[in-house]
């Protein structure tokens, strides 16, 4: 999985994605029928299906970014002080390391208490061994960006510790299941590489506004329910590829879930119901775009998700391929 591995280590976060979106486009061009780069960022490419009296145009998302910090002053000791890029756990970051896209790291400390900060970014900053205003400014600027250190490595019974597997991991599903399909399928199958999910899934909007799918399918992580967590549930890494269920940001469709469930089953591909009680996924847009969309969920059960090592299994990362590739070739009738 060297791909994954380059796609984890590679410095994308939420609206600063192009050095993803590079990777991603030298591994799809000789796949995909079609691609193209929108005015957001968004990556599309399309694998026309063969003719059928079913063809369905099917959305497939995965998001490039990742979640960082943003630099909103530069104290006169030198210090950095900081905003969230998407949603952080403070305390994984506490005395940990950044690194900003010029290659600057930093070590990130805390005013106070780490305790106190109740994951409230305001209270943290960043030391990148300055100690004036003006020395700082030499290699950070207000507005600039940073994001985790989170080196990949190989851990026992096929689990394997990396940042950004949020989203990276749904990226390099899409990339593989885009190799696998030769277009003798029934349907039109886009894959898109979304910008800015972690903001508010704002790049799922415009790519699916410009696709008009007739269903759409998020690729994305899902939190393992292991201790320690603030979430309670039955996700569990190593379980198989997760079929979303349950999302608070999308009602998924019940007829796509339920031929979804078939596909694993028809397949002998190992599976575990999906659900998520808290945030949301590319779903959410797809769903409420145009007039309307079916969506459903293919996920990656992640342990210590939105920090610098989280976990997943390989085996559920291959299932999670061969239930994209095969899903998107059956064929679907929607009730009138």
């Amino acid at each position: 999985m060297e791909l994954l591995k380059e796609l984890t280590q590679a410095w994308g976060i939420a609206g600063r994605e192009k050095a993803v979106r590079a990777i991603i486009e030298r591994e799809i061009k000789d796949y995909a029928d079609e691609y193209f780069t929108d005015a957001v960022g968004n990556l599309i490419a399309l694998k026309r299906g063969a003719d059928h009296p079913d063809k369905k145009k099917i959305m497939l998302a995965a998001h490039m970014d990742e979640i960082g910090m943003q630099v909103k002053k530069i104290e006169a000791d030198g210090r950095i002080k900081v905003c969230n890029v998407g949603w952080i756990w403070t305390s994984s970051l506490y005395n940990d390391k950044v690194v900003f896209r010029n290659g600057t790291i930093g070590v990130v400390g805390c005013e106070g208490p780490i305790e106190e900060a109740k994951n409230n970014s305001g209270k943290l900053y960043i030391d990148i061994g300055c100690t004036t205003k003006e020395d700082t400014e030499k290699y950070v600027k207000v507005g600039d960006y940073c994001g985790f250190i989170g080196n990949y490595y190989e851990l026992k019974n096929g689990r394997i510790t990396a940042k950004s597997f949020d989203n990276r991991v749904g990226c390099y599903i899409l990339i593989e299941a885009l190799k696998q399909n030769k277009g003798d399928g029934p349907n039109d199958v886009y894959y898109v590489f979304t910008v800015q999910e972690e903001v508010g899934c704002r790049g799922a909007v415009v790519s699916a506004e410009r696709i008009k799918p007739d269903m759409g399918i998020s690729v994305d992580v899902t939190p393992d329910h292991f201790y320690p967590t603030d979430l309670e549930g039955a996700n569990a890494v190593g379980e198989g590829v997760g079929i979303s269920v349950g999302n608070p940001s999308a009602m998924l469709d019940e007829y796509l879930v339920d031929e979804m469930i078939a596909c694993c089953e028809e397949n002998q591909i190992k599976y575990q119901r999906d659900v998520m009680d808290r945030g949301g996924t590319d779903a959410s847009s797809i769903n409420m775009s145009g007039m309307g969309v079916r969506v459903a969920g293919i996920s990656i059960v992640d342990r210590f998700p939105h920090s610098q090592s989280s976990i997943i299994s390989k085996d559920d990362v291959k299932g999670a391929i061969e239930l994209t590739d095969k899903y998107t070739k059956r064929v679907f009738k929607f009730a009138e």
